[in-house]
């Protein structure tokens, strides 16, 4: 049942994109987690580090609560920062340094809306002069929308490594079809688009 209270709602929903996008690391090689599929290098772990990053620095620095005490690692975003550093992750960054940092941020975000009205305001230092001044309302919503975002594309590309599909284990939310359904009506699409195209 959903509750009355919409701070209590959208927490609800952010906290099941940011469920899902875990999930998609289950089960996975550290290879597959960290391996680059679109042009663009998408991949899972950084999928993780990235929306980790995102919370840290809406919910954190956003309302005068920084997350890291003294220098912040060499991928955060500053001048200095390699571009795209926190969409991958390196070597010696762990699968479990990463996701155990997207939980903290969690615990971090957790903090800032539980203690704050939705109308609250705070200032997005990255964001132009104009722009800066938000309410936690509109980061929360925000930080959903970019959360869910990420949550499809780790859907695309676990399903690209493996297979696998679903907002959550035993939560598909497709048709059920073994592998053979799916090929015949992947073909049929492709039958159909190439028809379309013919025009």
């Amino acid at each position: 049942m959903i509750e009355a209270d919409p701070k209590a709602n959208l927490l609800r929903y952010l906290q099941d994109a940011r469920d899902a996008l875990l999930w998609k690391l289950e089960g996975l090689s550290e290879y597959d987690v960290r391996r680059p599929l679109p042009p663009t290098g998408t991949n899972l772990l950084g999928l993780v580090k990235h929306t980790a990053g995102v919370e840290l620095g809406y919910f954190g620095d956003t309302f005068g609560r920084p997350f890291f005490r003294g220098d912040p690692p060499p991928w955060w975003y500053t001048e200095d920062a390699e571009p795209n550093a926190d969409m991958w992750a390196a070597a010696d960054e762990s699968r479990e340094e990463i996701t155990g940092l997207y939980r903290q941020a969690w615990e971090h975000a957790d903090g800032t809306i539980t203690q704050l009205p939705l109308d609250a305001t705070g200032r997005v230092p990255w964001w132009p002069e104009e722009r800066r001044e938000v309410t936690l309302h509109h980061i929360l919503v925000r930080v959903l929308s970019d959360t869910q975002r990420h949550a499809g594309h780790a859907d695309i590309v676990r399903e690209l490594i493996d297979g696998t599909v679903g907002l959550s284990q035993g939560a598909a939310h497709i048709p059920p079809g073994d592998r053979v359904r799916w090929e015949n009506h992947r073909r049929r699409l492709e039958r159909t688009a190439r028809e379309a195209g013919e025009d």
